[in-house]
């Protein structure tokens, strides 16, 4: 209304700090839900959020969300997320390895199992896998090759661990191939300007 629009105008020239009332209702906010909270919480109930009131932030800058985020603890990564990780990367790589790979690309393929199999963060896996290679060598002369042979060795290591093996005629299906615009998923050396070593 017309009357409202112009109370407004007139506080908002009185007030040369247009943050003000943004800060009063983050103030009054935070006492209403954090404060009592924190007065009525019980020993089982998690603490609440906390980040500094409005009134300790500087009136005169934007107020920014990094004055309300909240530092989550971070625990190191386990050993089956690392291995469900690692697996999805490979089998990714798989479903962008092309049909007629060059020497190199086969050469690199071969080359990052040997190298995984040295320096996987788990020294146990590490060995377990360096095993692997040995009884099943790399196959990559081309994607469906590479892509079955990977599975194949995903269901070695899953049998060994008691889980069940995967269908490899669903790989393609569960691990597709990357939609990206201009072909910017392809693995280096598919494009035509790639010269091989």
């Amino acid at each position: 209304c017309h009357h409202c629009h112009s109370r407004s105008s007139k506080k908002m020239t009185e007030n040369p700090n247009p943050f003000q009332p943004l800060f009063q209702t983050v103030e009054s906010f935070y006492i209403a839900n954090f404060v009592r909270k924190v007065n009525h919480s019980s020993p089982t109930e998690k603490p609440p959020l906390t980040f500094p009131p409005p009134s300790k932030l500087n009136a005169g800058s934007p107020v920014t969300t990094t004055h309300l985020l909240v530092k989550k603890p971070v625990a190191p990564v386990t050993k089956e997320e690392l291995g469900r990780a690692t697996w999805t990367f490979l089998h990714t790589l798989a479903a962008q390895y092309p049909e007629r790979p060059t020497r190199q690309q086969k050469k690199d393929v071969k080359q990052l199992m040997s190298i995984l199999s040295r320096m996987y963060p788990c020294n146990e896996c590490a060995d377990h896998f360096k095993e692997v290679l040995r009884a099943n060598p790399v196959q990559a002369g081309s994607h469906e090759e590479f892509s079955q042979w990977l599975c194949h060795v995903h269901n070695v290591i899953n049998r060994s661990l008691g889980k069940v093996a995967f269908p490899c005629e669903r790989v393609d299906a569960r691990w597709g191939k990357l939609e990206c615009e201009q072909r910017a998923c392809d693995l280096q050396g598919t494009t035509m300007n790639y010269t091989e070593f």
